[in-house]
């Protein structure tokens, strides 16, 4: 579990730089939107008993069209796209805040 989200929380803030940095880039001809993903990556992982430590993010360049700039960032999406990264994370922080909770009253008796 804790790999997992170890995993997953790298990965997520590494969406949210991505994410930043195409908005950054909105106005920039021929700018192409960077996309991460990780998720199918990291479920197989997990449902074939791999080690999800060993799964990484990647970046792929979006195909989605473009503008007559040549600049195919969309602003709906990418503000869509922070807002489901953070919430994530937070998610993803607070298992791994409760995992370590628990880890800690098992250390100190239960009590």
């Amino acid at each position: 579990t804790t790999a997992t989200l170890h995993t997953s929380l790298s990965a997520l803030s590494m969406r949210q730089r991505v994410t930043a940095n195409n908005i950054a880039n909105i106005s920039t001809p021929n700018f192409h939107a960077g996309k991460v993903s990780f998720e199918g990556a990291l479920q197989q992982a997990l449902a074939s008993g791999g080690d999800p430590a060993d799964v990484s993010a990647t970046v792929g360049v979006s195909l989605e069209p473009t503008r007559e700039d040549g600049n195919n960032v969309n602003l709906d999406e990418e503000t869509i796209s922070s807002t489901d990264t953070q919430l994530r994370y937070q998610t993803s922080l607070r298992a791994l805040d409760n995992k370590y909770s628990l880890l800690k009253d098992v250390i100190r008796g239960g009590a």
